[in-house]
């Protein structure tokens, strides 16, 4: 790491004056290092920081446009000023820091007082920095005596917690990033690491290269990108994880590919799991889990030898796992069940071994450190511990912690719903859209009398249910620390000012919390927050640490800006950070040895049947993160997936006699939706695929989570979000109650206007209407798409939607009504170029006319035909597909003709460029060029 820190110039500098600071992304759990490029008052670029141990310069598409979503015109979806309301019949108004928060105070006061602590709730986010979390664990638990604080990390990481913790001790992941290129073996498991976690793939691309021996297996129901570069692929049916694991130790048992040395002197409990993997024969489990039996045994090999012959020693497996061995009913034993066959085969604890958690988000681990969890207390303590309790409580000064465990977040949206919570405060996330069973939870947040929202975006699917919206800082705004999947602490430095009146998370929680507890009659409140600055909330946390096992007592600010960022454990007097841990065979657990625990085969929770027949996955594209709030204002991070689709075999298509690209009605036992159908080969006939991101947003009937089922797992209580069973049909008119027609709507978004501004008044036209959804397309100059079936619109609707794509002046548009067919297009031209266009009752021009609008091209050959039912481009330029690299902007059908006119992979990056700068796209590349070969 460089010695010399970069940071911003300071704020006196001239406003045009180029800086740079080093920060992190934040986006997924690998946590990449970003420099950040910027004047004194806006950030201007961002690029990866070679030095940073994480990434070493690299970014993806996510993180290479980090810049572009905080240009001016992102101001137009920004929180800027606190905004209150009264009363629910009442919109709110602004007004100032001071009258809000004493309005918060009053109201959680009052509740406390007549309902006791335990009706009040606090629900935060895996995005919030380790500063931010551990201010708000301590108001909840330290000043107002409730543990009712989780976040969505339940949603993310709580089975990998709760899994490390029964078998390991803690929630320590032993390995790390450089494990990688160690392996000799890849078990990947319940992760499209290629989508979910690019930089990380980067990393197992160049191992792979590097070591062309190394055997991956990769264990998934679909055949995803990750998938597609497998040595073998593990199509298992979803939820039968537990079978295919146990079968594979049954494999080793067998074989005696176990370790009985390192059995005997490091763990407990292994006759008892012995005995009960005797049962999971590879013949038992290929039933169970519709994989071959020859692949079971050859997946148990390669695991058990390191991906060598059986027979040869030192072979050494690593184990990566994501969500879809965490969002289950069964998650947490679908970890033990892998960290049972590390234990087993003694592949953990050296060079490319090791079971590792892959983690969702930028910080969910940090929020773990300091206890941000219902269950948890600061520095990897039990709430359930009483000895743990007492030394909080002593640390903090204040009589005891509560013992009553907190509401995790399925069961706080249940007690909202119930009104036995009554006022809750939000922060940082989104769960109008990302918690399962959307019904019940909108209605939670009706119920609940007092909802606090505080945000960087005005504009998320909760926002509407706020009383209290207050302005959040947000990347690039924010000071403090974050820790990534390898347990590796980086600082976080701000570039550029709060925008308006936005404050730190941390800062607005403390301040709330000095007015409560004066309301609330509590005496220990300014000692419980006498911070100034994020460094004093860290030096506190730091010192909760001492003696633990994720003890950081040797680190500081200055070590970190200096030394660049480190892994934990880092004791005082250390003089680095430990890489890997449980090198000596000794585990944080009473005895000292790892718990081996008994692990069986269970039903999903929502199981599949004649009336629901179909197993439906979410999981993550590309190019966009979580619920879109951010990602969602960049045009060219549509361009790999351009809309809400539901991915299906053709087979089920067929049957249900939908064609690719039409509509599908799409429901579970606790909702529906109306989405547009693609035919997909990477799932298997009977099984669907839903992208987890678009919410109501993005699309018309709330989104997936609208179909997905708040069953939790007993331990993490981690719900099922991965898996919903569902029935699958043709969307007609009949199922609207009435005539409806497509309707297609886009205005290019010059200088001048503001496509986010645009695309805020369309989601409230778009409210009501039976499908709909709301993009972005192109990508210096965005165009706003609205694609939708609807009910006739009425003259009144028509007109507004015209006024918003600049198409309402008859002077300046073209337009063509056929009213026996209720047929009505407009369109404008400005220099030459399609500035808007509105097809209502007729639409087969619109990908065309979209492609025109993108790429800006001139109007003077297809100005006659804009109007026309034409499928096709009258100019006959081929529509250029999906975009494989954003990068470069090289689509599809550009890379496949390359390929088909007997151009290698490597000739044809050479020429375009694809596949050359962030690598996100090299998955994709190969299996183009493979499927072209």
């Amino acid at each position: 790491m460089t010695e010399t820190p970069i940071h911003a110039l300071p704020p006196s500098n001239p406003s045009s004056a180029k800086c740079e600071t080093r920060s992190t992304c934040c986006y997924c759990g690998v946590g990449c290092g970003v420099i950040i490029e910027h004047t004194a008052e806006q950030i201007t670029g961002v690029r990866g920081d070679p030095d940073h141990p994480a990434n070493f310069g690299r970014l993806c598409t996510k993180g290479s446009t980090l810049h572009l979503t905080m240009t001016p015109d992102s101001l137009a979806v920004r929180a800027l000023y606190p905004e209150l309301r009264t009363s629910r019949d009442e919109q709110r108004v602004r007004t100032d820091w001071n009258t809000a928060l004493d309005h918060a105070a009053d109201k959680f006061a009052a509740v406390i007082r007549e309902h006791g602590a335990d009706a009040v709730a606090f629900y935060i986010s895996g995005q919030l920095l380790t500063e931010d979390y551990y201010v708000f664990n301590k108001l909840a638990k330290g000043l107002i005596g409730t543990n009712n604080v989780d976040t969505n990390s339940r949603l993310c990481m709580s089975s990998a917690v709760a899994g490390y913790k029964q078998t390991l001790g803690a929630d320590s992941p032993p390995a790390c990033y450089d494990d990688v290129k160690h392996a000799g073996c890849l078990f990947i498991t319940g992760s499209n690491t290629a989508f979910a976690h690019p930089i990380l793939f980067r990393r197992i691309e160049d191992a792979r290269a590097a070591n062309p021996a190394m055997k991956m297996i990769v264990v998934d129901p679909r055949r995803t990108d990750t998938a597609e570069q497998a040595d073998l692929h593990l199509a298992l049916l979803p939820g039968t994880d537990i079978a295919l694991y146990n079968a594979m130790l049954h494999v080793m048992l067998w074989e005696d590919w176990i370790k009985p040395d390192y059995i005997a002197a490091h763990t407990e409990g292994f006759e008892a799991l012995r005995k009960a993997v005797r049962e999971y024969t590879p013949a038992m489990a290929s039933e169970i889990c519709g994989v071959p039996k020859k692949d079971i045994e050859t997946a148990a090999e390669w695991f058990a030898n390191g991906g060598q012959p059986s027979g040869t020693p030192g072979g050494a497996t690593m184990s990566m796992y994501c969500m879809g061995t965490n969002q289950s009913s069964h998650g947490t034993h679908n970890n033990a069940a892998i960290i049972n066959m590390h234990l087993a085969t003694a592949q953990i604890g050296k060079p490319g071994a090791g079971p590792f958690s892959l983690t969702g988000q930028p910080n969910a681990m940090g929020g773990r450190e300091v206890g941000g969890l219902a269950n948890l207390l600061s520095a990897h303590r039990d709430l359930a511990n009483p000895a743990h309790r007492a030394e909080v409580a002593k640390f903090w000064g204040i009589a005891d912690v509560p013992e009553k465990p907190g509401l995790s977040a399925v069961e706080l949206f249940d007690a909202m719903a119930a009104g036995t919570v009554k006022a809750v405060w939000i922060s940082c996330t989104n769960p109008a859209q990302s918690m399962p069973d959307q019904n019940l939870v909108h209605k939670a947040l009706q119920t609940c009398d007092f909802v606090v929202l505080q945000e960087a975006y005005r504009n998320t699917e909760t926002a509407r249910f706020a009383d209290l919206l207050l302005p959040a800082t947000s990347w690039g705004e924010k000071t403090g620390t974050v820790t990534n999947s390898e347990r590796c602490i980086s600082r976080v430095i701000q570039a550029v000012p709060a925008p308006g009146e936005a404050r730190h998370d941390w800062e607005a929680a403390i301040d709330f919390a000095r007015r409560l507890g004066e309301k609330i009659g509590n005496a220990h409140t300014g000692a419980l927050f006498p911070y100034a600055n994020e460094e004093e909330i860290w030096n506190e946390h730091r010192e909760s640490t001492r003696g633990r096992d994720l003890d950081i007592t040797g680190l500081s600010y200055a070590t970190l800006e200096q030394k660049g960022p480190q892994q934990w454990p880092f004791p005082q007097d250390a003089q680095s950070g430990k890489v890997r841990l449980y090198e000596d065979g000794i585990f944080p657990t009473e005895s000292g040895r790892a718990q081996f625990v008994v692990t069986e085969h269970r039903d999903l929770a929502d199981k599949a049947d004649a009336r629901y027949p179909i197993r439906m996955t979410t999981g993550r594209l590309r190019d966009q993160w979580h619920g879109m709030s951010r990602t969602g204002t960049v045009a060219r991070l549509y361009a790999h997936e351009a809309e809400p689709m539901i991915h299906l075999h053709a087979d089920d298509m067929e049957r249900r006699g939908i064609k690719d690209g039409e509509l599908a009605r799409v429901k579970s036992r606790r909702g529906e939706i109306v989405i547009k159908v693609v035919a997909s080969k990477s799932v298997r006939s009977g099984q669907a695929f839903l992208p987890m991101h678009w919410g109501g947003n993005a699309m018309g009937g709330g989104g997936a989570n609208t179909l997905t089922i708040k069953a939790f797992d007993p331990y993490s209580k981690q719900p099922e979000l991965k898996h919903s069973a569902v029935q699958i049909e043709k969307y007609s008119a009949a199922d609207s109650g009435g005539p409806i027609k497509s309707l297609v709507a886009m205005r290019r978004v010059d200088a001048g206007a503001n496509a986010l501004q645009i695309l805020e008044e369309l989601r409230e036209q778009m409210k009501g209407m039976p499908q709909a959804s709301l993009t972005l397309a192109g990508r210096d100059t965005p165009v706003v798409v609205l694609r939708a079936q609807t009910e006739a619109l009425t003259a009144e609707a028509l007109h507004t939607l015209d006024v918003t794509l600049s198409l309402a002046d008859d002077t300046q548009c073209l337009s063509y009504r056929d009213v026996r067919r209720d047929i009505a297009k407009r369109a404008r031209v400005e220099d030459n170029k399609i500035a808007a266009v509105r097809l209502t009752g007729e639409t087969k021009a619109a990908s065309w006319l979209q492609d025109m609008m993108v790429n800006g091209g001139a109007a003077t050959e297809a100005r006659k035909w804009l109007l026309a039912p034409l499928a096709e481009p009258p100019t006959g330029n081929p529509a250029r597909g999906k975009i494989i690299c954003n990068c470069f902007d090289v689509s599809e059908n550009e890379i496949s003709a390359a390929l088909a006119g007997g151009e290698s992979l490597e000739q044809v990056q050479t020429r375009l460029k694809c596949g050359t700068n962030c690598g996100s796209c090299l998955p994709e590349l190969k299996r183009l060029s493979t499927r072209n070969t």
